[in-house]
């Protein structure tokens, strides 16, 4: 394998792009509506997703349909290549069958944007904003917008199947990857991941919804049995998925890494074979989650259909066949599986097509800079702006205080990220977009490790990074097989390590490292396997036995801290030492490997001399309008593990920096930047907050759109930001005791529950401000009466009020009366996004049908049933949940039940 850096195509954006021509990016995105960025489309793109894909130009197994082909096919196939299909054929491939015209299609990840082969300095592509900020936006066309752009971001990666979209519930405000997922309300969800599967598709990309089903902690998520009664499994947690099966029909599928009730969750017959495949006919692609597989027959049997990662653990052709030997599953199992896997590769590349894999490339363009941005704008959520300290609009002078103010916090952590094309902070934002002047104070440090210590390296040879080289064998042996460098020294080599060094090797790293100030400075290293950090020659961090396990890299040691005086100027050599042997060395017995994945981080991190919050404090004075940017980053959240606490990191220091800053200028905007409640002591004393969530690539430009008046926020809250933690409805039972999380708030999660409980959040579901105000008018509707095939049709007309043209978004949640079981007390059923200019009126219409209505019985039949109760209901339209303007009521006048 050649070195990776020199094998992916150079991008055609500058590192500086951040600074070329973005200025300009603002008139344009300002001018430019969401439809006038949809492409127009062709009609195969058009066409229904399970009918004529774009991919059907020959008819070659004598079949109309891609599923027929395939079912075709796969009878054409032996046994063994049939079991061939059943699992990937490396990290991201699926498995051909050259000698049957069988090509392999490509997975790549993610959510906000397709990363391409590796983790870490990957190829350079495009990043949008994340889930939850995404759904902060309410706009469904957008989503779909963005879904057609991330299908093109996918192909330019080579790719066919983009593992997104991710749809858990937003459990507890501690969940690691709650950024990633859109909210707590099971319908917002389901609504905003159907448009997001349907852009994609419309363009030959299979979406992989996930994770099916439970995985809303990452607490030991490989683990954890999550118990889930029948009814919020059904009403909440399988909801989302449910409601994208009947609105887009996503082509793929992603099981999740728990148990569910006692079962794997790529085990669990129930929700596979009972109510996926059974209640809702559903015949796209079950994928496991990577290393989500846990036994050979088991999957097989509820029809999980590729094992991923290659090469196979469970799937090897012995394993298979020995569990097919002994009658544990069928050969009509083994071709219904392997006729999935066909038909997914139809569906996207094509059973006809044969070209070889495209090498990955950049397809950096405006049109997908402007939607990026316009995403981030409508994205931001103003929670508070007492006496219309927004938007800024005389200020000569702005200081931007804060640990966030010079990085680009774009995106969480884990399968989220990726090497986007560019970044922008705070900084670049107001120095492009404001023509005053701009002051800077740090006020404190929030990294939860050390920052990376590549900005202070080179390679042996003189070039920014570091060197990487790779031995056969885990002993360092000979001459190194492999030399690459690396621009970064967060080493992750899960999926980047030479295919031709496994299963067994070593690597070292070397850099020289140059030192910036004279002081008491300070390493950091973590390793996946054995590793041992050398300085000058010299064994400087020895932990080539560790125990203890930390949270960088998944399955890396603690993170160990070292210091040592060293003058400015004055280089030193950086040696790392490392195999891919199994740490800790009880895991062997768990996993039955003696190597598995390696890599290492280093960290490095200059002696500080001075009073950080006495320099914001005198920042903050001398300016007229102070903009405060904290919150976390993709280091406090993450796949992997959750969050420790809902307070803001570290120790501290970053609320502290607030209220300083607040008592020393009281035109102070408190920006914060995170994918999940942060507790906000402060709240009550700060004149505006805004909900900067992490962006993208156009973050700092959004950011300074808004504050700076360019653009008015538009964002609503899509998860309730409690007072404190304690509030949760998940407290109690998070994250579990003895690998067992009880969901034991039943259907009460996020707003259900505050309302239930009469617990005041500090800011409720559906909140969000704007630079207007706006006026519903009385709405009317179409019937009085909701029955099983006509459903309600509700008008009103909305006025901007004020002098600003604003977005607003209208809720219409639904109210039952009086039921024969307990409900919440309203649930979300319909929304609608309106851009208004001043004085401008527009009809809003919502729409409700017996989805709107339904809970779900398991006393009914066998196995439960939806059921629309006879009696009375009521509308409730609003600006947010609790802010419910207009009322109206209309009945069910006979009981009706349903299954999908």
């Amino acid at each position: 394998m050649a070195d990776i850096e020199t094998t992916i195509p150079t991008s055609t954006v500058g590192g500086d792009v951040q600074d070329v021509g973005l200025k300009e990016t603002r008139v344009q995105v300002q001018a430019v509506a969401i439809a006038d960025l949809t492409p127009a489309t062709t009609p195969e793109e058009q066409s229904p997703n399970d009918e004529v894909p774009r991919n059907m130009s020959k008819n070659i197994f004598g079949a109309e349909k891609p599923s027929h082909r395939a079912r075709e096919l796969v009878k054409e196939l032996t046994l063994r290549e049939q079991i061939s299909l059943l699992a990937g054929s490396d990290f991201w491939r699926t498995m051909p069958i050259p000698g049957k015209g069988v090509p392999s299609i490509k997975t790549t990840d993610g959510p906000n944007g397709a990363r391409g082969e590796f983790f870490t300095n990957g190829t350079l592509a495009a990043l949008f904003p994340c889930g939850i900020s995404m759904a902060s936006a309410w706009n469904l066309d957008m989503m779909e917008e963005i879904g057609r752009h991330l299908a093109d971001e996918t192909k330019a990666r080579g790719a066919h199947v983009l593992l997104a979209p991710t749809v858990c519930m937003h459990r507890s405000p501690l969940g690691g990857r709650n950024f990633e997922s859109y909210s707590e309300d099971p319908f917002l969800t389901g609504k905003l991941a159907a448009s997001y599967i349907r852009g994609l598709q419309s363009k030959g990309i299979a979406a992989t919804i996930k994770h099916f089903v439970g995985n809303e902690q990452e607490t030991e998520r490989q683990a954890y049995d999550a118990i889930i009664a029948e009814r919020p499994l059904r009403e909440i947690y399988l909801k989302p998925f449910e409601i994208a099966v009947r609105d887009a029909s996503p082509w793929a599928l992603m099981s999740s890494y728990n148990m569910v009730n006692g079962v794997h969750a790529d085990e669990y017959m129930h929700t596979l074979r009972d109510i996926l495949r059974g209640e809702w006919k559903w015949d796209g692609a079950i994928i496991s989650d990577w290393t989500g597989t846990y036994a050979t027959a088991p999957s097989i049997k509820a029809g999980v259909d590729i094992e991923m990662p290659g090469p196979s653990k469970w799937r090897k052709p012995e394993q298979v066949l020995a569990a097919l030997e002994k009658g544990e599953i069928t050969h009509q199992e083994i071709e219904e599986l392997a006729g999935n896997v066909l038909y997914l590769v139809d569906r996207t590349k094509g059973l006809d097509d044969h070209s070889p894999e495209p090498s990955e490339k950049s397809i950096d363009n405006l049109e997908t800079r402007n939607l990026i941005l316009q995403a981030g704008i409508e994205g931001l959520v103003l929670l508070k702006n007492k006496n219309n300290v927004l938007p800024v609009k005389d200020a000569k002078k702005i200081a931007l205080i804060g640990p966030n103010v010079k990085r680009s916090i774009a995106s969480g952590g884990g399968s989220a990220g990726l090497a986007p094309y560019y970044k922008t902070t705070p900084w670049d934002g107001f120095s492009n977009r404001f023509d005053g002047e701009v002051t800077f104070a740090l006020g404190c440090d929030s990294s939860k490790w050390m920052p990376l210590a590549s900005p202070y390296c080179t390679t042996p040879e003189g070039e920014p990074g570091v060197r990487l080289e790779y031995y056969h064998g885990d002993q360092f042996a000979g001459e190194p097989v492999v030399v690459q460098t690396k621009a970064g020294t967060d080493l992750w080599l899960w999926d980047s390590a030479p295919k031709h060094v496994l299963p067994a090797y070593s690597f070292k790293v070397k850099a020289t490292l140059t030192p910036k100030s004279t002081g008491n400075h300070t390493f950091s290293f973590a390793s996946v396997g054995p590793g041992r950090l050398f300085l000058n020659g010299e064994l400087f961090i020895d932990i080539w036995n560790w125990t203890e396990e930390g949270e960088a890299m998944f399955s890396a040691s603690e993170d160990v801290l070292k210091s040592i005086h060293l003058e400015e100027g004055k280089a030193v050599e950086l040696l790392v030492e490392s195999t891919n042997e199994v740490r800790p060395a009880s895991k062997v017995s768990v996993i039955r490997r003696t190597h598995d994945y390696g890599g290492c981080r280093i960290g490095y991190q200059e002696e500080d001399k001075i009073d950080r919050i006495q320099e914001a404090v005198e920042t903050a004075k001398d300016a007229d309008v102070a903009v405060l940017v904290v919150g976390l980053d993709a280091e406090w959240e993450s796949e992997g593990y959750d969050r420790q606490t809902m307070d803001l990191p570290k120790d501290g220091s970053q609320d502290r920096l607030v209220e300083a800053v607040l008592a020393a200028n009281p035109r102070t905007i408190v920006v914060n930047q995170s994918g999940t409640p942060v507790t906000m002591p402060w709240a009550n004393r700060a004149p505006a907050i805004i909900q900067a969530w992490y962006q993208g690539q156009e973050a700092g430009h959004a950011l300074a759109d808004v504050i700076l008046g360019n653009a008015s926020p538009s964002g609503k809250l899509p998860t309730t930001f409690p007072v404190r933690i304690e509030d949760n409805p998940a407290y109690h039972n998070w994250p579990g005791e003895n690998l067992k999380t009880v969901y034991g708030e039943g259907i009460y999660i996020g707003y259900r529950h505050y309302e239930r409980s009469k617990i005041a959040p500090l800011f409720p579901f559906g909140h969000g401000l704007t630079y207007t105000t706006f006026e519903y008018g009385s709405p009317v509707a179409n019937n009085t009466i909701l029955s099983e095939s006509d459903g309600i049709s509700i008008t009103l007309p909305v006025t901007n009020t004020g002098s600003v043209a604003a977005h607003e978004v209208v809720q219409g949640y639904v109210r039952d009366i009086k039921s024969t079981l307990p409900r919440p007390e309203k649930e979300l059923q319909a929304f609608q996004k309106v851009l208004l200019q001043p004085g401008e009126t527009k009809d809003v219409t919502l729409q409700f049908d017996k989805y709107s209505v339904g809970y779900f019985d398991t006393s009914l039949g066998e196995t439960g049933a939806w059921i629309a109760e006879e009696g009375a209901f009521e509308i409730l339209i609003g600006s947010s949940s609790v802010d419910i303007r207009e009322r109206l009521s209309f009945e069910v006048k006979e009981s009706f039940t349903w299954i999908f």
